[in-house]
């Protein structure tokens, strides 16, 4: 029997990740922030690298290759040190491969897609500086870009796979800027950036460059054609940033002298101008690239294709057929693009058969469970019960059916920034309050923050205009408007939802609970949020979710088939 191939893939950009292929199939994967427990967290991948060996069984001296990807570096990382000692020695045989931004990006998109064939497109804030870029070859740069000493950062990126190889066939790029006092706000590093722009926006109405969805969530509250000046400049194929814009920006929030919540209708005022921008650029860069070779299906990746309101426009507005979006869309799915390059491309292997599930976490078995409970029970009024699956199913359901928000937490946590059913906090969609009560009382964020349905699949035309295929959250849609009043707890402002799609081929035990939720409660949709509060990571670990748990308003904790509850919702 041949030995197995493993390749491990490892993102060092900010949203740090890691995972391994087995003979070109996924075994493991990990975001860094929810082992180190700080949200966006980068750099060195001692943590998340080391959690997949362990995962997977191996030790680094059965590793086949590395691939690994950071941004604005390349060629200077070292295999020992980055942000710190790593785990590999510098003189390690292993065969390291150093990738540019884009192009893991781009194979984060095509490396598990449902397609033979695909036009493929990375949007993002900044990629690789063009020096750095491995996809130029035969490529000419737009005429903006100098061949001189500026610095000019990766911006979109369109390419087409055959199934077996990633063909370039555009890149842009904006200079460098480091702003001088011209304006009150700069972007973050490039000067004309749709995700930069985007970020510069979030920070100015939260406080954090990465609070973007926050603000996708605060632009329906806005009100439209207060600000009419474009912020981006669309023309022959390229998208520019409207720099006088940046002097509108004048107010930054501020939690002391300028809150948001005094000032709401402001910074909703300024998150719709941006997003209605933001929607009017990336649909004219996809209609744009997409003249250049034409093709019913579309792979997108990068930060701006976690935008699910833009995506839906996509979808909708640009002749696309069928758009694929990976669930680690943003820079925490540089280490699978790396690993699907190693596999396909470094080794010549084909394609892998497609993985519908994004389940790629470590499970920690029942022992984990019980520990996590004996090391609390004693400081906390919990109760723990053992249950048969189906009894599980059973009460989880009935408690839904009696009001309650349950902390729904099931074997490998799934890779991205949704929860998808592994880490969830679940509730009855109908409830009076329900949104309002888990902001404040389990989630400790915003009150105009909405929230997400999960529902089965072939319910999807029950009760959205659309229905499209979203099992990863990154697409919204209508509701149906007999539905809008008695489905408060799932319905934003502006009548829309992110939904997801559940089936049982990806999420087989999360598509039996809502099968029988909806017997049940005769009601097909539950409120589907991560199981997290405000800043922090979604949960990995059993004593993580107990923590949570005893923290919050969370009524009942469902860890595997263990169902913990508190005196007083016994």
């Amino acid at each position: 029997m041949s030995k197995p191939v493993y390749i491990l893939g490892t993102g060092l950009s900010h949203d740090g990740a890691a995972c391994i292929l087995k003979d070109g199939q996924l075994v493991v994967a990990i975001e860094k922030e929810r082992l180190t427990r700080r949200k966006h967290d980068g750099g060195n991948d001692s943590a998340a690298v080391q959690y997949c060996l362990d995962a997977a069984g191996i030790g680094i001296s059965d590793l086949s290759l590395v691939v690994q990807c950071a941004n604005f570096e390349k060629d200077e990382i070292r295999k020992s040190q980055y942000a710190g000692k790593r785990l590999f020695a510098e003189d390690t045989a292993i065969p390291f491969i150093t990738l540019s931004h884009h192009l893991a990006h781009a194979w984060s998109a095509v490396g598990n897609c449902p397609f033979a064939a695909a036009n493929v497109l990375v949007l993002d804030g900044c990629g690789s500086f063009s020096y750095q870029c491995d996809d130029l070859a035969g490529l000419t740069l737009p005429p903006h870009v100098h061949q001189g000493p500026d610095l000019y950062g990766e911006k979109d990126s369109f390419y087409h796979f055959d199934g077996r190889q990633l063909q370039p066939l555009y890149k842009d790029f904006s200079p460098i800027a480091l702003y001088s006092n011209t304006y009150p706000v700069k972007l973050p590093t490039s000067r004309h950036s749709i995700g930069g722009f985007y970020a510069m926006a979030s920070e100015y109405c939260f406080g954090d460059l990465s609070d973007a969805g926050k603000l996708m969530g605060l632009a329906p509250y806005g009100r439209p054609g207060v600000y009419t000046i474009p912020v981006f400049n669309c023309r022959d194929g390229h998208v520019f940033v409207n720099e006088t814009v940046l002097h509108q920006f004048t107010q930054p929030a501020d939690p002391l002298t300028r809150p948001l919540k005094a000032h709401f209708q402001y910074y909703a005022d300024i998150a719709r101008w941006v997003q209605d921008e933001l929607e009017r650029a990336v649909l004219y860069l996809v209609k744009a690239r997409q003249t250049l070779h034409p093709h019913p299906n579309l792979c997108y990746a990068g930060g701006l294709a976690l935008n699910a309101v833009a995506n839906k426009r996509i979808l909708l507005e640009c002749g696309i057929k069928q758009l694929y979006i990976p669930p680690p869309a943003g820079d925490n799915g540089l280490a699978t693009g790396c690993a699907y390059y190693g596999w396909m491309v470094a080794l010549q292997q084909p394609k892998p058969a497609r993985q519908p599930t994004v389940f790629l976490g470590s499970d920690y078995g029942d022992a984990a469970i019980e520990a996590a409970f004996a090391a609390v029970k004693d400081h906390h009024p919990i109760q723990m019960q053992g249950c048969t699956e189906a009894d599980m199913l059973r009460a989880t359901a009935a408690y839904l059916a009696n009001g309650k928000v349950i902390g729904w937490y099931q074997g490998g946590a799934e890779l991205g920034p949704r929860a998808l059913g592994h880490r969830s906090i679940l509730a009855d969609p109908r409830l009076p309050g329900i949104r309002d009560r888990i902001n404040a009382a389990v989630k400790f964020r915003e009150d105009f923050r909405p929230f997400a349905p999960a529902i089965l699949a072939e319910d999807s035309g029950l009760y959205f205009v659309h229905a499209p295929e979203s099992p990863y959250m990154l697409l919204v849609d209508d509701i149906r408007p007999e539905w809008r009043d008695s489905l408060q707890g799932i319905v934003h402002v502006d009548g829309s939802s992110r939904l997801q799609t559940v089936t049982a081929d990806w999420n087989p035990r999360f598509r039996q609970l809502l099968a029988a939720w909806k017997q049940a409660g005769n009601c097909g949709v539950l409120i589907n949020t991560s199981l997290n509060r405000k800043g922090m990571p979604i949960v990995e670990t059993p004593a993580e979710a107990l923590q949570l748990f005893t923290e919050t308003a969370i009524d009942v904790l469902v860890l595997n088939q263990f169902i913990f509850t508190k005196n007083n919702n016994a």
